[in-house]
This record gives structure tokens, sequence and C-alpha cells, in this order.
């Protein structure tokens, strides 16, 4: 997970995303499904980091399967439980979501597990610059024999779960939004195009190692970051201790969501909010730096999610 670690992976990345702007551009002229393409490229870099693997030819209709699976499974996530506000009820499981969540999760481990089992049978995997894959070095921490530090298979296929759909899923839809509003704002399509002939020249590849020199595009990722959140509410957080914040205690094992899509489109901070404007990004940069200390992205007593979350705690006292 170091940038060394994540260099080392670059070329896996290179291949994947070539091998789409060449099958792109061998259809100029016909209709593509882009949603469709852009998903099995984000999922075969990830997959090609973790452990090598890609999906080509008859491969790539699992890789239909694993979207179709993957978009029920974050809807699930995403859809509001009772068994979440009233504890009591979640042995009922009423509304059906954690045993449809469990049926997904079981064919997702069962599709890692057969990739674990090849990984055992072959021996090691691809080289990245002369490391070991990610799977790899998760099968020698379960060789280990530590309980300390060795890890059950069950934790590495949680692990490699949490690695796909987080890296496949955030990036594809992101990657998504941000061509649409490009798409639907053609002057800005514009720009970024001159950028690129301008920077990089219209016979040259892009690179990772340009991406310092497109301060439009950055421009447009942020935009499309800040106006599309791919997750919305972040995942819940969980304080260990009871904490007093803005003059709201939150309780020890409450769960906290902050709605970050609010946050975004705070007209308080963000001058005509639900316009798509890149050129935000470009003026007064230290003050929009996702890498800063720039907090009026995320402010708790700001945070409609966050507060609302708390009174039904409060009202309820039962976790939200």
């Amino acid at each position: 997970m170091s940038n060394n670690g994540l260099d080392a992976c670059y070329e896996f990345r290179r291949r994947e995303i070539r091998q789409m702007v060449k099958n792109i551009h061998g259809k100029i002229g016909s209709t593509i499904n882009l949603s469709e393409r852009i998903f099995l490229t984000m999922l075969s870099v990830t997959m090609s980091m973790l452990w090598g693997g890609s999906l080509n030819g008859e491969v790539a209709k699992l890789g239909l399967e694993i979207k179709d699976r993957l978009e029920e499974f974050m809807k699930l996530m995403g859809e509001p439980n009772l068994s979440d506000i009233f504890p009591m009820l979640s042995p009922f499981n009423l509304q059906g979501i954690e045993s449809k969540a469990k049926k997904h999760v079981s064919w997702f481990y069962g599709f890692l597990e057969s990739v674990i089992k090849q990984r055992m049978k072959l021996g090691e995997g691809p080289k990245m610059a002369d490391s070991k894959d990610f799977l790899q070095q998760l099968l020698e921490l379960n060789q280990r024999g530590d309980a300390k530090t060795s890890l059950s298979m069950m934790e590495i296929k949680a692990v490699l779960l949490d690695m796909v759909i987080g890296g496949t899923d955030t990036t594809f839809a992101t990657i998504e939004w941000a061509m649409t509003e490009l798409l639907r704002h053609p002057n800005k399509l514009r720009k970024v195009i001159e950028e690129l002939d301008a920077i990089i020249g219209d016979q040259n590849v892009v690179k990772e190692s340009n991406i310092s020199r497109l301060p439009y595009l950055t421009a447009v990722v942020k935009e499309t970051l800040r106006i599309h959140p791919p997750a919305p509410l972040l995942v819940p957080h969980m304080p260990n201790e009871t904490t007093v914040i803005a003059g709201y205690t939150i309780p020890k094992n409450s769960w906290i969501f902050f709605n970050v899509w609010a946050i975004q489109r705070d007209a308080e901070f963000w001058e005509d909010p639900l316009r798509f404007e890149p050129e935000r990004f470009l003026k007064d940069t230290e003050k929009r730096n996702y890498t800063g200390n720039s907090f009026h992205f995320f402010r708790l007593d700001q945070g409609g999610g966050f507060l609302l979350g708390f009174h039904w705690w409060r009202k309820l006292q039962c976790r939200f």
C-alpha cells in the first residue's frame, strides 16, 4: 500500500488502460457502452494490481456478472435498514437486506476462493519490480503461524473483497460522472482537449507522470468528486469513547454518518454549488486543496446527515 508498491503496479495499470483506449479507438463510428467498458477496465486494473489477473475474451462475461452483483450489493449497502435503527428487530430481517447481502458476499467469496486456490496451485504470481503481488503477501501472512500477525483465509477473502469493491466501484463511478458532465458541457470538454493537445500533443499517450502538468483535467476530477462523491455518506464511523464535538455529545460505539453530498453542495461554502465549474479549483488552490486542511469541505456542525443521525440516536437510544 506504499507509494513504492503502487509505483511497482504501474505497468499493470498502463496495460489495461491502453487496451481500453485501443478497443474504443477501434470502434470509431459505432455505438459503445462506455459505462460497461469503464467498469471492466477498472475491474481489470484492480485485479491486475492485486493478483496479476485480467479480464479478456470470454472471461469478460464474468466481469459483467461481477458488475451486476456489485451494483446490487452497493444498493443494499445504501438502503435504509430498520434493523440499524431498531437493533431489536435484527433477528427478524424484516426487509431481507441481510439475507440478500449475504447471498452476494457468498458469491464474491466463492470467486475469490477460486482465485486463491489457483494461485496456491501455481505458486507465486507475477513479479512487480522485484516485489511480490498483494495476494502473495497475504498468503505469506496466512502461512506465518503467528496468532498475532497471521491472517485466516476468511480474512484474506474479506480484505480482497474490500479492495475489489473499493478500487473498482468508486473509480468507475467517478470516471462515468466525469465523462457525463463533460458531454453535458461541451465547452469544458473543449478545454480538456486543448490542454491535452498543448501539454501532451495529439500523437502522444497520456501517462500518470503527466497529471501534475494538467491542471484543468485535475480540476475536472475534483469538481466531479465535489458534485458526485462516490460514497455520499462515506462509511459509518464509530467513536471508541464518548466525545463532545461542537457542543454535541457523541456516545461511544454510536454509528456516525457524514453527509458529504450535502456539505459539498452547501451554498455557504460554494458559489453556485449545483453548477459544474472546474474553474473554481483553479482559483485559490490552497483553499480548494483536498489534501490540505480545508475543513470547510467536511464540517461536523454543518453536516445535516450527522446531526440527523445523532438526533435519532438520542431519541431512540439505539445505533444509527
